[in-house]
Formats: structure tokens, sequence, C-alpha cells
């Protein structure tokens, strides 16, 4: 409990940060119209290709005997590559939808 304790004293404004990025983005997200919501997903899960080579970056430093962090590391891969593919695919059926018959 001491280390948890410390760890947020120590990362204080770090943690200020990623609550006021939470909240701002949920008032970015509920301004979209809804015509738009599908666009703006697919793309941002297509982005996520930057959480895909982080991953991979920090699991190339990684000491082989730390098995909690290879699994960690090894879910945000697969995570992201489904995000990723989900992206592409919703862009995909998305433009469908627009060709002609």
């Amino acid at each position: 409990m001491e280390s948890l304790l410390a760890f947020f004293s120590e990362h204080r404004e770090m943690i200020y940060f990623i609550i006021l990025a939470v909240f701002v983005g949920v008032e970015v997200i509920g301004g979209v119209p809804t015509v738009l919501h599908t666009p703006l997903m697919s793309g941002a899960n297509a982005i996520h290709g930057v959480v895909i080579v982080g991953a991979i970056y920090v699991m190339l430093q990684v000491d082989p005997e730390n098995y909690l962090a290879l699994v960690l590391g090894f879910l945000a891969v697969l995570l992201g590559t489904l995000n990723v593919v989900g992206g592409f695919v919703v862009t995909d059926r998305m433009l469908e939808m627009f060709k002609k018959k």
C-alpha cells in the first residue's frame, strides 16, 4: 500500500494529465454527430498502429525473465492489432455503402 501511495505522489502530474485527457476525450467524442461517428472511430482505430509499434519496442527492452511484462506486451500487441484490423474492416464496409451498384 505504501508503494502505491509513493507512486501516486511521485507521478501526480502524470495522473492529473491522464484524468484531464479522459474528460476532454469524453467531451470531444460526445460532440460528434452520429453521421461522423463511424469514420472518426475507424480512423482512430487505424492510429492504434502506434500502440503496436510502442508495445513491440517496450517488449524488446524487457528482461526475458520478466514474464508479466512480456505477457502484458503481448496482449498490447494483440489487442492493438485487432483494433487496427477492425478499423480497416469498418472503413471498408462504410466505403462499400457509397459505391454504385
